[in-house]
């Protein structure tokens, strides 16, 4: 299939670091204007600041709470999961030429998840496809239930070509959708596929560097060990992790290469870990013991920890984050009940040309690092 758009190398020039230039900022359209959807999340947080960064996009990011403008960012606020208010937030925008889907809506049970998340990507690309003559792409935020990696053990290292599994998934049928809403459009796709995402973000429920950092910081308040709360088989399983800067690259790499049209990529961070490694040097981090795991469910262990929370932001002085803003213990104890290998082949990308890697050891430190810097840990 030919599609009409053309793209132009990712920048990669090395940062400027002259004085501002205090001229009048050029006010001309961007050549690249990136719709940014979920951008409150972990991901679309540092999707927004990475495409800033590059200087030749304008961006406008799309979440329920909306964001405070930056240089070539504005924010939208809206509910994606009603039409109508996409139609009038959305529709006006003419110029978009590269949407980047990362929204999600959480829900009970896996059926429960197809409806409302189809549903919100229908609404946002039916609207652009409408509004914006320019558009060029859409970028599609998956990750391994693709494979079947929540159900259970499957196979690994997981590839793009490997077979289906039974549904529901939503990420499936949102793919399925853009594979036949873009057929002969004149936008391509991309699905990008990241293991458990790391970075910075409050408010999320699925933040694996807050659990760690939270769940540090209060054992360490409580004069305690650090010990690994998940399933037993959980400490000694391969998996792996994905940096949030790096999935920026990758996908705005995938977004704006001919290559890499209708095409879907594992995206991690190229080395793997086991838990029973990882632990010890986390609690090294914080100046923590490690003593033998202990099963827990943090969901529940964490439900009356709220008063020692507004306790350690006095003490501390931190930033006067809520313990609801913190909180991913549900998310935590999915991804430590993982008592089987969660890893897939990065290679693919590799060959179409994407070759940038994160160590994940010094990835943990730099988080927390940031964590501290922002006030939101001890």
């Amino acid at each position: 299939m030919t599609h009409s758009h053309t793209t132009r190398p990712v920048d990669t020039r090395p940062v400027d670091t002259r004085p501002v230039d205090t001229r009048p900022v050029d006010t001309r359209p961007a050549d690249k204007v990136a719709l940014v959807v979920g951008a409150q999340g972990v991901i679309g947080r540092t999707l927004v600041g990475h495409l800033a960064g590059l200087g030749d996009w304008e961006v406008i990011g799309v979440s329920r709470r909306g964001g405070p403008p930056a240089p070539r960012v504005r924010h939208v606020a809206v509910d994606l999961l009603d039409l109508d208010a996409t139609r009038a937030a959305l529709g006006g925008l003419r110029t978009v030429t590269h949407v980047f889907y990362a929204a999600y809506q959480d829900r009970p049970t896996w059926a429960e998840l197809v409806a409302p998340n189809l549903a919100m990507l229908t609404h946002v690309v039916e609207t652009l496809d409408a509004a914006s003559p320019a558009l060029r792409h859409v970028s599609l935020m998956q990750g391994y239930k693709v494979y079947g990696a929540h159900l259970g053990p499957f196979k690994t290292p997981a590839r793009e070509s490997d077979a289906g599994h039974m549904p529901p998934e939503f990420n499936v049928d949102q793919q399925d959708y853009l594979a036949a809403r873009g057929w002969n459009a004149a936008w391509s796709w991309s699905a990008i596929r990241p293991s458990v995402v790391c970075g910075f973000a409050t408010g999320n429920p699925m933040n694996l560097t807050m659990v760690l950092a939270v769940y540090a910081s209060m054992s360490k308040e409580l004069g305690l060990p650090l010990r690994f709360p998940g399933a037993p088989g959980a400490y000694d399983a391969l998996l792996e992790v994905t940096d949030a800067g790096l999935l920026a690259k990758a996908t705005v790499w995938a977004a704006t290469t001919e290559a890499c049209a209708d095409q879907a990529f594992n995206i991690n961070n190229g080395d793997l870990f086991r838990w029973s490694e990882m632990w010890p040097a986390i609690g090294r981090y914080f100046g923590l013991e490690v003593a033998p795991p202990l099963p827990m469910k943090l969901e529940s262990v964490m439900a009356d920890k709220e008063e020692l929370w507004t306790t350690m932001t006095a003490c501390h002085g931190l930033a006067g984050h809520t313990f609801q803003e913190v909180s991913s213990w549900r998310f935590g104890d999915a991804v430590f009940s993982w008592d089987y290998d969660m890893f897939a082949d990065g290679s693919k990308a590799r060959r179409f040309g994407f070759h940038e890697y994160v160590e994940t050891e010094t990835m943990f430190h730099a988080l927390f690092d940031d964590l501290r810097r922002r006030r939101v840990i001890p």
